[in-house]
């Protein structure tokens, strides 16, 4: 994918640029592959607002995406690559030789009559097949990775995102993820080999605060900006810092940058090599 710059016409076009879609070759969904998508806004049962800065945005229809590929040694082909709203890779509709059909994460260099087969078995490590990690060879980059199997892909599935496998020793695989992280996986879990297709999509700028309302974005407002009662960081006359020795707070109080948000009594701990990288740091 391509990135498309827009003449500056207006003020809000002068720094946008939108995404080329000239790899999509199929405009409307698989209606038997599309269910209705509620939106809630950011709150929760009671109508509380749980997450800020969500709401509005246009109606999407969500795809049915199978991250779990259990049709196993039977081949498929990519019969068209479509627009996904919800989430920034394309898709691949992929139509299976008993008659089947699934929308799959589409890889990069992933196009219409290509091959893709998911198996238990050692099969050959093409883009888009999907095997067992104890049969893929060392040094290749993977994607849609299981963490336990029969669990589904829960890592690398972002636009761009590939892991490289490092080792294979014992019951584990050893992989870096694309945050730097190096941690164990059982060798049972499946992967697809290759790399998360659309990586250009991070160069796309909205250029304007109306293409983030369409995206269901709402207004973000700086906590010095508000009162005291509704911020930590509000009030002061004029323009006034913070004042806070112990960094930055969250509305509630609590420390909002370099806090570690992870249990160290996770059981999961134990399998992680080095941790994720500093934004900022290779």
């Amino acid at each position: 994918m391509a990135i498309k710059l827009l003449k500056p016409t207006t003020n809000g076009r002068r720094e946008a640029s939108v995404q080329d879609f000239s790899d999509i070759t199929k405009t409307s969904p698989e209606k038997s592959l599309t269910v209705t998508l509620k939106r809630h806004s950011g709150r929760n049962n009671t109508g509380r607002i749980t997450v800020r800065h969500q709401g509005g945005g246009v109606k999407r229809l969500y795809r049915l995406v199978d991250f779990k590929q259990q049709m196993f040694d039977v081949p498929g082909e990519v019969i068209a690559i479509e627009y996904d709203p919800n989430r920034g890779p394309r898709i691949a509709l992929v139509q299976y030789e008993n008659g089947k059909k699934a929308y799959v994460i589409a890889a990069e260099s992933m196009g219409v009559g290509m091959k893709i087969m998911s198996s238990k078995q050692k099969i050959e490590p093409t883009v888009g097949n999907r095997m067992p990690l104890a049969h893929i060879p060392v040094g290749m980059f993977v994607h849609n990775i299981e963490l336990g199997p029969g669990r589904g892909a829960q890592l690398v599935r972002g636009a761009g995102n590939g892991a490289q496998l490092q080792v294979l020793e014992g019951p584990y695989a050893q992989l870096k993820l694309p945050s730097g992280q190096v941690r164990l996986i059982p060798k049972d879990c499946m992967a697809t080999v290759g790399v998360v297709g659309n990586g250009d999509k991070k160069l796309v700028r909205l250029g304007k605060a109306g293409r983030m309302r369409k995206l269901g974005v709402r207004p973000t407002v700086r906590g010095k900006v508000m009162n005291p009662v509704d911020h930590p960081h509000g009030g002061g006359e004029g323009r006034n810092p913070i004042g806070f020795k112990g960094g930055p707070k969250t509305p509630w109080g609590k420390k909002a940058l370099g806090v570690k948000t992870r249990n160290k009594k996770k059981q999961s701990s134990a399998l992680i090599i080095s941790p994720r990288k500093k934004k900022g740091k290779k």
